[in-house]
C-alpha cells in the first residue's frame, strides 16, 4: 500500500469523484448560514440540507466535497475527549460524496469500495463492512460488489439502529447506514464491529454511507422517498492515519509539524532533557494544543471572537482548555497563540479563500488577549475549586459553584468537569444549566429572530421578491399566522401576526440590512407591516391590522415605505464604500466581520488590532465622500459564483452564496457580492459622516456612521454646539480652538502656582506635626487628623514625616465626603515589632472600617467620624504594648 500525505489524499478523493461525474463543491463555512439548529457545521451534508429537504435546487445532482467541520458543542461534542484518545478532534475535515435523487445504494457502495481498494490500494482484508440488520438490499449489493471485483473484506456484520440508522431529526429524511472499518491489527485490543459492542481501538470506522430513503412522520412511520439520496462522510484525519501506517491520527503529517514546533518551544523553556517533555502529561497537552489551535484559528478567521454567548463561548472554551493544559505543564505566560504562525504556513494554500496569511496577526492577537484574560484569574479560580472540593460532603460538585467559577473567574464548564473527573467527582450539569438560564433570562430581551427559529409554517408557496425594481405590487395572501405560527383563515382589526405573500416588494432582513416596513391593503382592510423577515423560502411580514380585515387567498396591494427604503439604500451602499476605503487606509487585513444597516445609521465591524487614529478616520471620511461626489454608477448583475470570483469580486468569507450570485459594482472603486438594496448612483448618498469608532472585542473594531439627511442633521448639531461654545467664549467659530488653548494655558499656569502654595502650606504643616511627635523608648509616634487634604496629599505627608522623624510610627487621618481615610506608616527598622497593617486594623475596627497593606505601610478607612479622635488616641498605648 502506497503512503500518501494528507494533501494527496484530499486531492485523490476529489479527482476520483470528479471522474464519476460529481461536481466539486467548495467547503462551506464552519458557521452554518440560515440554520438555527446548529452552532457549527458538523458534517459534509450540512450545506446541502436545503437540497435534501427539497427547499433548494442545484445545477448538479451529484457532488463531492472536503468539508471543514467542528464538533465541540451540542449533540456532537468531542471536546472533552481530545488529548485522551488518538482519533477525537474538535476541528476535522470530512470527505463526502452526495447524490440528490440521482444514484443510490449500488453506486455508492461501488464507489466506496473501488476508491478504498483501487484508488488508495488498501488491502480489502483489512476492511470490515457493517449494514443495518433490516437492510437486506445493501447486504446483497455488497456481496455482489465483492464477487464482481474479486476483492473480499475481512468480514461483514449486521448492526442495529444505534450504529446503522441515520436521521436528520425526529421527523424528516432518514435511512439505513453502511459503515466501513479499518483493522489496525491484533496489537490493539478490540473485536470486530457488531450489534453487541464496539471494536475497541483495533477496528476504527473510516467511512459512513447514508442511504437517505425514508420520510419519518411524527408517529414514527417510515414512508419511502420518491427520490432517495446518498450522503457519505469519511474523516480525512482517520484515513490519513491508515494511509501513513499509523494508528494515531496525531502521528500523521498534519500534526507532526505542530508537535515538533511545540516541543521545540518547550525545550527552549524547560531544557531539551527535561522530564516534562517525556511525561504522559506532555503527550496529552501536545495533542490538545495541536487540535485546539486548528479549531481556534479557523473560528477566529471566520469572524468569531471569544465571548460568553453561543459560538463565542465555544471558542473561549477551546482556547481556555488549551491554556489550562499548558498551565499544568508549568507555563504561566501566553504561549498558545505562538502556534498560529506555523499553522498558517501549513494551511494557507489549502484554504486560500480564508486569507489566513493576511489575518494571522489579528488571529494571534485575539488568541493572546484571551490567554492573558484567563491567566489573570486562573490561579484564583483553581484555588477556590480545590478549596470547595475539600469541603464537600458528597461526590458531586454543585452547579452553582461551577456557574460562579464560570461567571467570576472564566473557568469554562468543560474544565470544571475535567477537574472533577480527575478527582473522582461528578458535576451537577443540570444545576449549572439552570443558573446559566437564570442569567440569560435576566439579560435577554425578546428577539424576533428567536420566534422565527422556533415556528413552523405550513406554506408551500415560495415568495417572489420584486423589490429591487418595484416599490409596490399586486399579490396574493398565501398564509396568515399568529406570532406563534398558528395558522389563520382571516385576521381582523387589532390582531397582530404574520402575512405571507406570493410576491412582495418588501426586503426581508438579510446581509445586515433590516427588513422593510409599509402596508399590505385591499378593499377590506389594511395591515401595517412593521418588519420583514426570512423563513425558508418565504418572506414573513410582521405587523397588525389597523383597519378592517384580510383573508387567506385574497388579492392585495403590497407597498413599502419608500422614504425609509431610500434611507436604507443610502446606508447600505455607504457600507460598500466604507469597506473598500478601510482596506485602502488601514490595510487589507481590515475585513468585514459584521454589519447592521437601518434607516438611521450604519454599523460596520472589521478586524483591526488598535483604534484608528484621527488621521486615519479623516482619510476614511474623505475617501468615502470623494466616491460620493464622483457620482459613481451603481450596477447590479447576476453571475455564476465562479465567474464572479475569477473577476476578482470581493466575497465575504463565511457567507453562503448560491450557484448564481448578485454582483454590486460602484464604478471602478468597489465590487462585492451582495443581496441588499442599493442606490442607482453614489451621489444619492449625499454625505457620509463617522459617528464613532470603538472596540467590540480583542482585534475587532466597530465604525458607526450616518448618511444623507441623517449625516446632515449630525453636522448641523455639531455646528450648533460649536456656535454655542463660541458664544460662551466670546469669540468666532474659527477662533474657538485658539481661545480654548489660551484658556488651558492660563489654567495650567494657575494650577502650578496653586500647587506651589499648597505644597508650601503642607511643608509648614509637616513642620508643625514633627513637633507633636511623642518619644517612646527612642521611637517617635505621631497620630493626627489633617483636615482638607486628599488621599494623595495624605500619603505624601506621611512619607515626608517618616523621613524627618527617623525611627517613627506615623498615623494620619482625614475626612472627605463623610468618610475617613487612614494612612499608617512605619520605618522599616521597626517592622519586626510594629506592623503597619496590624495597627491599621486596630484603628479601623473602632471607626467602622477596614483596610490592609504591608508591614511598613497600610491604608484604609471608616465611617464613624465621632469615634476618630478616640481611635487616634489609642495609637500610643498600642505602640507601647507592642514594644
Amino acid at each position: 500500500m502506497k503512503r500518501y500525505t494528507t494533501a494527496e489524499i484530499r486531492q485523490i478523493f476529489l479527482d476520483y469523484f470528479k471522474r464519476q461525474g460529481h461536481a466539486v463543491v467548495a467547503s462551506s463555512s464552519l458557521i452554518p448560514v440560515d440554520d438555527p439548529t446548529l452552532f457549527f457545521t458538523n458534517a459534509g451534508m450540512v450545506q446541502f440540507k436545503g437540497v435534501f429537504l427539497g427547499k433548494e435546487k442545484r445545477k448538479y445532482t451529484r457532488a463531492v466535497t472536503v468539508q471543514r467541520c467542528l464538533r465541540a458543542s451540542g449533540k456532537h461534542n468531542d471536546l472533552d475527549n481530545v488529548g485522551y484518545t488518538t482519533r477525537h478532534h474538535t476541528f476535522f475535515e470530512m470527505l463526502g460524496n452526495f447524490s440528490f435523487g440521482d444514484y443510490f445504494k449500488r453506486e455508492a457502495i461501488h464507489y466506496a469500495w473501488e476508491f478504498l481498494t483501487k484508488e488508495l490500494g488498501i488491502n480489502p482484508q483489512k476492511l470490515w463492512v457493517t449494514v443495518h440488520k433490516n437492510d437486506a438490499e445493501a447486504e446483497d449489493l455488497w456481496q455482489k460488489e465483492f464477487k464482481a471485483t474479486a476483492t473480499f473484506p475481512q468480514g461483514l456484520s449486521r448492526c442495529c439502529d444505534k450504529d446503522n440508522f441515520w436521521a436528520m431529526g425526529e421527523t424528516g429524511p432518514c435511512g439505513y447506514c453502511s459503515e466501513i472499518f479499518y483493522d489496525h491489527g491484533p496489537q490493539y485490543k478490540g473485536e470486530p464491529p457488531s450489534a453487541e459492542g464496539d471494536g475497541g481501538e483495533r477496528y476504527v470506522e473510516i467511512w459512513n454511507l447514508v442511504f437517505m430513503q425514508f420520510e419519518r412522520d411524527s408517529s414514527g412511520k417510515l414512508t419511502p422517498l420518491p427520490k432517495p439520496s446518498i450522503d457519505t462522510g469519511m474523516g480525512l484525519e482517520r484515513i490519513a492515519a491508515v494511509m501513513q501506517g499509523v494508528h494515531d491520527n496525531y502521528a500523521t503529517d498534519t500534526f507532526v509539524e505542530l508537535h515538533q514546533r511545540f516541543t521545540k518551544a518547550l525545550s527552549a523553556k524547560f531544557g531539551a532533557t527535561s522530564n516534562i517533555l517525556k511525561s504522559q502529561e506532555m503527550a496529552i497537552t501536545s495533542r490538545v494544543v495541536a487540535d485546539h489551535i486548528r479549531a481556534a484559528m479557523l473560528l477566529v478567521a471566520e469572524g468569531i471572537v471569544p465571548s460568553n454567548e453561543k459560538t463565542g463561548y465555544v471558542l473561549r472554551s477551546i482556547i481556555r482548555r488549551a491554556v489550562y493544559y499548558l498551565y499544568r505543564l508549568g507555563i504561566r505566560q501566553p504561549f498558545f497563540y505562538q502556534m498560529v504562525c506555523p499553522l498558517t504556513a501549513m494551511l494557507k494554500d489549502i484554504y486560500p479563500e480564508m486569507q489566513l496569511e493576511k489575518l494571522k496577526g489579528q488571529i494571534a492577537n485575539i488568541i493572546e488577549q484571551e490567554e492573558i484574560r484567563f491567566l489573570d484569574t486562573l490561579d484564583r479560580g483553581l484555588k477556590i475549586l480545590e478549596d470547595e472540593i475539600t469541603k464537600l460532603q458528597c461526590k458531586t460538585i454543585p452547579g452553582l459553584l461551577a456557574f460562579n467559577l464560570h461567571d467570576t473567574y472564566g473557568l469554562p464548564i468543560i474544565l470544571t468537569a475535567e477537574i472533577a473527573r480527575a478527582r473522582g467527582f461528578d458535576l451537577d450539569q443540570e444545576g449549572f444549566a439552570t443558573e446559566m438560564a437564570k442569567q440569560r433570562e435576566t439579560s435577554r430581551a425578546a428577539s424576533k429572530c428567536g420566534v422565527i427559529e422556533t415556528i413552523k409554517l405550513d406554506v408551500d408557496e415560495r415568495t417572489e421578491f420584486v423589490g429591487y425594481t418595484q416599490n409596490s405590487c399586486v399579490s396574493k395572501i398565501c398564509g396568515l399566522f399568529k406570532k406563534d405560527g398558528t395558522p389563520l383563515k382571516a385576521m381582523r382589526a387589532g390582531e397582530e401576526g404574520m402575512v405571507v405573500l406570493g410576491k412582495t416588494p418588501f426586503y426581508a432582513e438579510s446581509g445586515g440590512q433590516v427588513g422593510d416596513s409599509g402596508e399590505i391593503y385591499s378593499d377590506t382592510g389594511v395591515f401595517l407591516v412593521k418588519d420583514t423577515q426570512k423563513h425558508d423560502s418565504q418572506c414573513l411580514h410582521y405587523g397588525y391590522i389597523v383597519k378592517g380585515y384580510l383573508e387567506l387567498s385574497a388579492e392585495v396591494n403590497a407597498e413599502i415605505d419608500t422614504k425609509r427604503r431610500q434611507a436604507l439604500r443610502l446606508n447600505h451602499s455607504a457600507t460598500h464604500l466604507l469597506h473598500k476605503s478601510l482596506r485602502l487606509v488601514v490595510g487589507e487585513h481590515a475585513m468585514q466581520r459584521g454589519s447592521f444597516v437601518d434607516d438611521k445609521r450604519l454599523r460596520f465591524d472589521f478586524t483591526h488590532a488598535s483604534a484608528l487614529t484621527e488621521k486615519e478616520l479623516y482619510e476614511l471620511e474623505q475617501m468615502v465622500n470623494a466616491q460620493i461626489r464622483a457620482n459613481l454608477e451603481v450596477k447590479t448583475a447576476i453571475q455564476s459564483l465562479e465567474e464572479a470570483k475569477q473577476e476578482g469580486v470581493f466575497a465575504l468569507f463565511g457567507e453562503k452564496y448560491g450557484e448564481e450570485v448578485r454582483v454590486v459594482t460602484m464604478g471602478e472603486f468597489s465590487k462585492e457580492l451582495c443581496g441588499g438594496t442599493h442606490v442607482a448612483n453614489t451621489g444619492e448618498i449625499g454625505l457620509f459622516k463617522v459617528v464613532s469608532e470603538t472596540s467590540i472585542a480583542s482585534g475587532m473594531r466597530r465604525i458607526e456612521g450616518a448618511t444623507g439627511e441623517n449625516a446632515l442633521i449630525l453636522v448641523n448639531n455639531i455646528e450648533y454646539k460649536l456656535k454655542k461654545v463660541a458664544q460662551l467664549l466670546c469669540t468666532g467659530i474659527t477662533q474657538v480652538t485658539d481661545k480654548i488653548e489660551q484658556i488651558l494655558e492660563e489654567k495650567q499656569i494657575q494650577e502650578k502656582e496653586f500647587l506651589r502654595l499648597k505644597n508650601k502650606l503642607a511643608d509648614n504643616k509637616v513642620k508643625d506635626l514633627v513637633n507633636q511627635a511623642i518619644n517612646i523608648e527612642g521611637i517617635l509616634v505621631l497620630s493626627a487628623n489633617i483636615p482638607d487634604v486628599n488621599d494623595k496629599a495624605l500619603r505624601q505627608m506621611a512619607d515626608s514625616l517618616k523621613q524627618q522623624l527617623g525611627r517613627a510610627v506615623v498615623v494620619l487621618a482625614t475626612v472627605n465626603a463623610e468618610k475617613i481615610q487612614l494612612i499608617v506608616s512605619v520605618t522599616k527598622d521597626l517592622t519586626e515589632k510594629i506592623k503597619a497593617n496590624e495597627l491599621l486594623q486596630h484603628i479601623a475596627k473602632q471607626i467602622g472600617g477596614s483596610g490592609g497593606g504591608r508591614a511598613d505601610m497600610a491604608q484604609g478607612g471608616g465611617v464613624v467620624i465621632s469615634a476618630l479622635a478616640g481611635a487616634l488616641d489609642s495609637v500610643l498605648p498600642w505602640v507601647k504594648s507592642s514594644l
